[in-house]
């Protein structure tokens, strides 16, 4: 029965390993602000290949979150290549979202985030 089943897997490996076979790219985000300077701990979402789905018992990774380091770098791990959406919020910053085209195999996209506008109101309550 093992050595069925191993021949099986050994046969398909497609099956065992969903992302074997497709092209895989390595994303660098770099996150700066205004200035030029890095923004650390900035909230960093990676979004691809649209839902979740699962296969054979298995859920498959579409979404990355983490956190950028000192030097305003986030690492994402291998992924589809193909529309990639990057988010990036930080405290003191608005947010930043935008979808990317990635057909290269590394690709290093810069995110400059910029400080909040300021906050308007339609009918401003007169001051006595």
């Amino acid at each position: 029965m093992r050595k069925v089943l191993l021949l099986i897997l050994l046969g398909c490996p497609l099956l065992t390993f969903p992302t074997l076979g497709k092209d895989l790219t390595k994303l660098t985000i770099v996150v700066t602000n205004d200035s030029g300077k890095p923004v650390e701990r900035a909230n960093v979402l990676v979004k691809f290949g649209g839902r979740s789905i699962a296969k054979f018992g298995k859920t498959v990774r579409t979404t990355w979150e983490m956190r950028s380091t000192q030097e305003g770098v986030a690492e994402i791990p291998d992924m589809p290549k193909g529309k990639i959406l990057v988010q990036v919020t930080a405290k003191g910053f608005q947010t930043f979202g935008q979808t990317f085209d990635v057909s290269e195999d590394e690709r290093t996209i810069e995110v400059k985030l910029n400080p909040p506008q300021e906050q308007y109101t339609a009918n401003p309550v007169p001051r006595k």
